[in-house]
């Protein structure tokens, strides 16, 4: 039996991050199945143009997760809409590159604010919410990443290990609420993200073996799964399964001098 709240007229299902990526593919796998979707991220022209290709079930609400005030006023947005969140998709995040000796101060902190503070303040805010409707469910993105240190990424590590923890507790919490939660856990995956934060694809898979690459669309589509089957930490692909039992278990004492010494931001 799957764990997705049904289809209703008034609940929707709302992705940060939406514009492109692992983001842009939840919003169509969810659009698939039939969910009314708010697409939510910064650059509204890609997410008008998204909505146009899933159509009239979808809704386009620009905002800029790093500012806390556009993301307060966000279920004010979903009710004037006529809508509830049922599903609430934590993905939009960022991430920089290089040592935390070199990177902009002010680049780290809209890094907490996208990758953690949005996390915890669209969730507060909207699974209250679910709870008291007794249906629903949350999404959150994280990263093979989040098992363990990240150097010369090491907010980015930090954050997804939060997101994972955060995660997990909340599971926990709605126990009994009929409302769940899970977190996926993508390995590498070729969307433009890595590029954005100075790692471009061609230069990542110097460092990692091709057999860890995933599609977005794939890890969308095994997301949704996990979270239907009620699973609570999802890793798409067998190898990256394999390299997140070794991440969180291996001696980081030797693990991490290997990984410092092959990452393409130690150079930055």
């Amino acid at each position: 039996m799957s764990l997705l709240p049904s289809v209703s007229k008034t609940g929707a299902v709302l992705v940060t991050g939406a514009s492109s990526g692992i983001g842009e593919q939840i919003a169509r796998e969810f659009a698939r199945r039939g969910y009314p979707v708010i697409l939510v991220a910064r650059r509204a022209d890609k997410l008008t143009e998204l909505a146009a290709a899933l159509g009239t079930q979808a809704h386009v609400l620009p905002a800029d997760l790093a500012d806390a005030a556009q993301r307060a006023a966000l279920p004010d947005h979903v009710a004037a809409l006529g809508l509830t969140v049922d599903i609430l998709v934590n993905n939009a995040g960022l991430s920089n590159l290089g040592a935390v000796a070199k990177v902009d101060p002010a680049d780290e902190l809209r890094l907490i604010e996208v990758d953690v503070a949005a996390v915890v303040d669209l969730s507060t805010r909207l699974v209250p919410g679910m709870v008291a409707r007794g249906r629903g469910a949350v999404l959150n993105v994280a990263s093979v990443g989040a098992f363990g240190p990240v150097p010369f990424q090491a907010s980015y590590g930090a954050a997804k290990a939060f997101v994972l923890s955060y995660t997990e507790a909340m599971r926990e919490e709605l126990r009994g609420t009929g409302v769940t939660a899970a977190v996926v856990c993508p390995g590498p995956v070729r969307t433009g993200f890595g590029a954005a934060a100075g790692i471009p694809d061609e230069e990542a898979e110097k460092m990692l073996p091709p057999f860890l690459w995933e599609q977005a669309d794939t890890v969308a589509r095994v997301a949704v799964d996990g979270l239907a089957d009620g699973r609570s930490v999802i890793v798409p692909g067998t190898p990256n399964r394999a390299a997140a039992l070794l991440y969180r278990y291996a001696p980081h004492r030797l693990l991490l001098p290997l990984l410092g010494r092959s990452h393409p931001g130690r150079s930055t």
